[in-house]
């Protein structure tokens, strides 16, 4: 896809972070945008910045957990703009717990939103995408989809399943040859509501680490403004691209775990030990 002019995006969590970002870039370009989002006010806000922008705009309140509401979604989509060229799944969710104190409820919970609602996005859109024979399929996944952290394991199984399924993925349509690609992305800190809104159970305490106190410190290592990662996806749409790397901090744990593919987790849990001795 070399430009978005008259093209049509459909963005999950499009009510801020990232997701708001791509739609403002994408709109500025030419493109028409479909936006969800479980937060109404976001997607309101994020529509009051389009205003202006001469592009069609449909927003639409969608649990990427449901896979009711993600059909009606992809079907509301072309019957309001015509067709839809790409699919940009980025909503998400976050839990701190260890493995021991994780709650079934909340495992369920951020599969749901963070893998399932990639799948959706995926399978309903995707037969859409492929009428156009010019699009692409883009899943968020995350530095912790490349590395495992300790009291991430919920979040790194979602994020390491949606690497595996988005290259799986990308290799049939490789193989079909129909004008379609896909796109894994893993951000490092980017500064969103995710360590604001994340789920941070009492199980941390057992590690001696205080659950409110660890939400802040992770916003601190937020870093990157989500406007430059949104420009970074896109330019990455553009080169037609398998993986995205977004930040310093992406890179660097990445080059470690290939050059400690099993070490790192020992330095890894030095680092943590230190951290929270602090």
């Amino acid at each position: 896809m070399k430009n978005f002019n008259n093209k049509v995006a459909a963005i999950t969590g499009a009510g801020s972070g990232i997701g708001q970002q791509l739609a403002v870039l994408l709109a500025q370009q030419g493109c028409h945008l479909s936006l969800s989002d479980v937060n109404e006010q976001g997607l309101a806000q994020t529509a009051a910045l389009l205003q202006n922008s001469g592009v069609r705009v449909s927003t639409h309140k969608v649990n990427v957990a449901s896979l009711d509401e993600m059909r009606a979604w992809a079907q509301d989509t072309v019957q309001q703009h015509g067709a839809v060229n790409m699919i940009f799944n980025n909503a998400g969710v976050a839990l701190g717990s260890t493995v021991e104190g994780a709650a079934y409820e909340e495992l369920e919970w951020i599969v749901g939103i963070n893998f399932w609602g990639v799948v959706y996005g995926t399978k309903e859109f995707l037969p859409l995408i492929k009428q156009t024979g010019d699009g692409c399929i883009i899943n968020i996944s995350s530095l912790f989809g490349l590395t495992a952290q300790p009291t991430q394991s919920a979040y790194n199984a979602t994020k390491f399943a949606v690497r595996g399924f988005t290259e799986s993925l990308r290799q049939e349509l490789d193989m079909e040859n129909s004008g379609v690609s896909a796109l894994c992305v893993h951000p490092g800190g980017i500064r969103t509501n995710i360590a604001n809104a994340a789920r941070m159970n009492d199980s941390l305490r057992a590690f001696g680490m205080n659950p409110e106190k660890s939400a802040k410190t992770f916003n601190k290592l937020l870093r990157c403004p989500p406007e430059e990662a949104a420009r970074q996806i896109l330019q990455a749409v553009q080169k037609d691209k398998r993986r995205l790397l977004i930040g310093n901090d992406a890179k660097t744990l990445d080059l470690i775990q290939r050059i400690l593919p099993t070490g790192y987790q020992k330095v890894t849990a030095l680092a943590a030990r230190f951290s929270k001795g602090r």
